[in-house]
């Protein structure tokens, strides 16, 4: 579907739960976010709305979002999606909208592109995906789209990284290309 124009606003009761379960995971997964305090990160967030509303909208989908790092120049907060496997409100989805549009068959319902600027995050670069297997292993039955560098996309491919072997790898596919296994992660800066 086309990107629209969307509410991006919480109701006070999601607003309070999406604030919990973003404290309860900071708190379960220290390792991730070492020397970093949840009262300032709760501050940031209860002045962006827009910015809790995409961090719901990617809990909402089965990303499990948590604070992976804080970037002391811009002062913001960096967060990715953290679900063990590719969130799962996410998947089949081919990689943007042109792959899509030049599908005549068993087209998806959204592409992975799309969905993220919806959302209002980024899918993560490869650098991002590496950096987040360094926190656990993800993906270890699923894959999940990344950003695709201008000359791998204009010659119709896209690429993808999981994790098997105990070793991260990246490849490629056709943009065009959705599996019911395949994903995408994001990222967002808060």
């Amino acid at each position: 579907m086309p990107i629209t124009e969307i509410r991006k606003e919480l109701l006070e009761e999601q607003h309070k739960d999406t604030l919990i379960v973003l404290k309860m995971r900071f708190d379960k997964n220290m390792n991730r976010h070492r020397d970093l305090e949840w009262g300032k990160i709760q501050m940031k967030l209860e002045v962006n709305v827009e910015k809790l509303w995409s961090l719901f909208e990617m809990e909402r989908t089965g990303g499990e979002p948590d604070i992976v790092g804080f970037n002391a120049k811009t002062g913001e907060y960096i967060f990715f999606d953290c679900s063990a496997e590719s969130p799962s409100g996410r998947r089949s989805l081919c990689y943007d909208r042109k792959a899509l549009e030049l599908r005549k068959t068993f087209k998806p319902k959204n592409t992975a592109l799309d969905m993220a600027a919806t959302m209002g995050i980024e899918l993560l670069s490869e650098e991002q995906y590496r950096q987040l297997q360094e926190l656990g292993s993800f993906d270890t039955k699923t894959s999940s789209w990344i950003q695709t560098p201008v000359e791998i996309r204009k010659r119709g491919g896209a690429l993808f990284c999981d994790r098997r072997y105990d070793a991260v790898f990246t490849y490629h596919n056709g943009a065009d290309s959705y599996y019911a296994s395949r994903g995408f992660r994001g990222s967002l800066r808060v």
